[in-house]
C-alpha cells in the first residue's frame, strides 16, 4: 500500500508491505526542469509515478510519497496553515526532519504563498540548549510568523519561539487537526520569492539567503540539464540535511523538478551507520548520490570487510560538495570499494553555496577527477599554483579541478583590488548568475559586504582558474597570517593528520593574538591515547611535521575526541573551534609538562 495523505503507513510482509515508487512510469512525461515556479515542477512531476522513499534508521522502508501525493497533501496543508492565521508573505519555520511531513508542509507554503524558513534537525540528543538559542537566532533573523515540527520537538520549538517572540507553534499533528480554510490559494508566481535558507554553518548571528522562484528554477535546471544530465533511469540518495543548500536543492527540489525518484536516510542514521547508505544504495540500485568528503572517509572506514557483499556498478555520479575536496580520501574510498564495484570515475567534484542557491560550477562527468599537483613554496610565498611532479607531500600541495560555471554564469579569480586575475593566480572568487540570491534577508549591510556594483558577488572563496576551470584553496577568513606570511590553515591540519593515529577531522589550525600583538597559531588535535608519554610523544611529532610541511611554530593542544565542532554538512568549523577554546568550551587534556591549558589560561588572562 502507499502511504495515506496523512503520512500514516506501515509496512510488513505480503501484499501489504510497502514498495519503493519506481525511477520511471511508461508513458510518464519527463522535464529537465524549465519550470517557472517550484509549485508548477510540482504540478508537472505530479502526472507521473515517482516521487520519494524514506527508510528507517534500521534501513528498512517506513514511508513512500509520490509526486502526485506530495502535491495533494501540500494543497491540503495549505489550507490549513491558512487556518492557523498564517497569511501570504508571512515567514514560517518548519524543523527539516527527514520525512513526508517537511516536505508537506514545505510545498503547501509555495501554494498559499507563504515563505517557509527550513530549520536544523538536532543531530544528537544532547545540546539542547544550544540547538534552542540556534533556531531562535535564525527565527528571529526571518521575523517568522510561526514555527513547526514534529512532536518529538514541540519542547524545543515552543522555548525557541518564546525566546523569539514566535506568536505561532505547531507540531505536525496539531496543524492536520485544523479545518482547512475555504478560500482560493495563491502560489508564489515567478517574480516572486521561493524561501530563505541558512546555510549550514549559521549559529549565533545567522544570516537568512533569500532566494527566490527565478534563482531556484534557473540552478534546478542548471543541475538536472548540465550538471548532472540526469537520465530517465536515475534513481538518487541522499542521507544531507534538508535545512539547507545541499540536502533541500540538490535532492529534494532539483530532483521533483526533473521527476527522478529520491531514496532518503535521516543524517542521524547515517551518523551512525555509516554502511547502511552503502548497503541500501547496493539494494536500491541508485545510481546518484552526493556527500561531503568527510561521508566518503567515515564510510570506506567502516566499510571493513562488507564490500565484497556490496554491489555499487550502478553508481554513476558519486558528488563531492560542502567542503574541500580531500583526493586522498576519495582514493581511498575507492580502493575500498572496489570489491563492490565502484568506479572512480563517477566522482564529480563541484563547487556550490546558499548564495547562489546551491550550484556554481561541476566536473566533467564520467571522467577521472583533474588532480593538480603545485609547488607548495610557490603557492605560499608568491600566490601562485605552480605545478610540481615533486612525489614528496611535504615539497607539494593537491588540489582538485571543480569545472566550470553552470550556463548563464560567470566566475572570475580577482586580488584584493579586484583586479582579475590570470591562470593560476590565487585569489578572491566571484561569482554571478541567475541562480543568485536576492539577498541576506533584512539585512543590507550584509548584502552590501558581499554585492559588487557590477553585479558580482564575493563568494568569501578563494582558488585559482586552470584551464578555464576553478580549483579551490580555502576560505579566505581563515587565512592565517604568520611574521608577515599567508598560512593556510588547511596546510597545518594536513601535516598534523599525517601523524599516527590521528584521522581526518581531527584537527583545527586558527590564530591567536599572543604577546606583543603577534599572532601565534594554535593547533587543536583530537586524541584518543591514554599514556601520558605517548601523549606528550604526539605532541612533539604533530609539531614536527607542522614545521617541516608548513615552517610555522605551533602550539600544539591534545583535546578529546568528538571536541571540535563541524557543521551539519560536515565542515570544519575553525572560527566555532576557535571561538570554544577562547571561552573555555573545548578543554585540553591534561598531561605533564607545558601543554594547552596553560596556553589557554595566558589567553583568557
Amino acid at each position: 500500500m502507499v502511504s495515506r495523505y496523512d503520512g500514516t503507513a506501515s509496512a510488513g510482509n505480503g501484499e501489504d508491505a510497502l514498495r519503493l515508487l519506481p525511477v520511471h512510469v511508461e508513458g510518464q512525461p519527463r522535464r529537465a526542469g524549465g519550470f517557472s515556479t517550484l509549485s508548477e515542477g510540482l504540478d508537472f512531476a505530479a502526472r507521473g509515478g515517482t516521487g520519494f522513499n524514506f527508510h528507517s534508521p534500521r534501513g528498512r522502508l517506513e514511508h513512500v510519497l509520490s509526486y502526485a501525493e506530495l502535491r495533494e497533501r501540500a494543497l491540503v496543508t495549505a489550507g490549513r496553515l491558512a487556518a492557523a492565521g498564517i497569511a501570504r508573505g508571512d515567514r514560517v519555520a518548519i524543523v527539516a526532519e527527514t520525512g513526508p511531513d517537511f516536505m508537506a508542509a514545505f510545498f503547501a507554503c509555495q501554494y498559499a504563498g507563504i515563505i517557509p524558513c527550513p530549520m536544523p534537525y538536532p543531530m544528537q540528543i544532547g545540546g539542547r540548549d544550544a540547538y534552542i538559542a540556534r533556531i531562535a537566532a535564525m527565527m528571529r533573523a526571518a521575523h517568522v510568523r510561526a514555527a513547526l515540527g514534529p512532536a518529538d520537538l514541540a519542547g524545543h520549538l515552543a522555548d525557541a519561539a518564546r525566546a523569539a517572540g514566535i506568536p505561532v507553534v505547531l507540531t505536525h499533528d496539531e496543524l492536520r487537526n485544523l479545518p482547512e480554510k475555504e478560500g482560493a490559494i495563491a502560489p508564489f508566481r515567478p517574480d516572486e520569492v521561493a524561501y530563505i535558507q541558512y546555510s549550514s554553518g549559521s549559529t549565533s548571528d545567522p544570516k537568512g539567503v533569500l532566494i527566490s522562484q527565478r534563482a531556484i528554477c534557473a540552478n534546478t535546471r542548471g543541475i538536472l540539464e548540465h550538471g548532472m544530465r540526469m537520465r530517465t533511469d536515475d534513481r538518487a540518495f541522499s542521507w544531507l540535511p534538508l535545512y539547507h543548500d545541499m540536502g533541500l536543492v540538490g535532492f529534494c527540489l532539483s530532483p521533483m523538478m526533473g521527476q527522478v525518484t529520491v531514496d532518503y536516510l535521516a543524517t542521524p542514521a547515517f551518523a551512525r551507520r555509516p554502511v547502511l547508505w552503502l548497503t541500501l544504495m547496493s539494494q536500491n540500485r541508485n545510481t546518484v548520490c552526493y556527500a561531503p568528503s568527510f561521508g566518503y572517509d567515515l564510510a570506506a572506514r567502516r566499510v571493513n570487510g562488507k564490500a565484497k557483499e556490496l554491489d555499487l556498478s550502478a553508481w554513476r555520479i558519486a558528488g563531492i560538495g560542502g567542503d574541500m575536496v580531500r583526493p586522498e580520501i576519495l582514493q581511498a574510498f575507492a580502493t575500498a570499494l572496489a570489491p563492490a564495484g565502484f568506479d572512480p570515475k563517477a566522482f564529480l567534484p563541484s563547487y556550490g553555496m546558499a548564495e547562489m542557491s546551491l550550484a556554481i560550477s561541476f566536473a566533467e562527468l564520467e571522467t577521472p577527477m583533474k588532480v593538480d599537483r603545485v609547488d607548495r613554496a610557490q603557492y605560499k610565498l608568491a600566490g601562485r599554483a605552480m605545478p610540481s611532479d615533486n612525489p614528496d607531500p611535504q615539497k607539494t600541495r593537491v588540489f582538485v579541478s571543480c569545472g566550470r560555471p553552470l550556463p548563464g554564469h560567470e566566475l572570475k579569480v580577482v586580488d584584493r583590488k579586484g583586479r582579475s586575475l590570470g591562470e593560476r593566480e590565487i585569489g578572491h572568487i566571484w561569482v554571478k548568475g541567475p541562480s543568485m540570491m536576492d539577498g541576506y534577508y533584512r539585512n543590507p549591510e550584509a548584502t552590501a559586504e558581499v554585492m559588487r556594483e557590477d553585479g558580482f558577488m564575493d563568494t568569501g572563496d578563494m582558488g585559482y582558474l586552470l584551464d578555464g576551470e576553478i580549483v579551490i584553496t580555502g576560505r579566505a577568513k581563515d587565512l592565517i597570517l604568520y611574521h608577515g606570511r599567508n598560512i593556510w590553515p588547511q596546510d597545518i591540519e594536513w601535516a598534523a593528520e599525517q601523524v599516527e593515529p590521528l584521522r581526518s577531522g581531527d584537527v583545527a589550525a586558527f590564530a591567536l593574538e599572543g604577546s606583543g600583538g603577534h599572532e601565534k597559531v594554535v593547533v587543536l588535535a583530537q586524541c584518543r591515547l591514554k599514556d601520558p608519554e605517548e601523549m606528550e610523544d604526539l605532541r612533539t611529532r604533530i609539531s614536527a611535521a607542522v614545521h617541516r610541511a608548513v615552517g610555522v611554530e605551533c602550539d600544539i593542544v591534545l583535546v578529546p575526541p568528538k571536541s571540535l565542532p563541524f557543521t551539519s554538512s560536515g565542515k570544519l568549523s575553525r572560527s566555532k573551534a576557535r571561538a570554544m577554546f577562547l571561552a573555555g568550551e573545548i578543554l585540553p587534556l591534561q598531561i605533564p609538562g607545558k601543554n594547552g591549558a596553560e596556553l589557554q589560561a595566558a589567553v583568557n588572562a
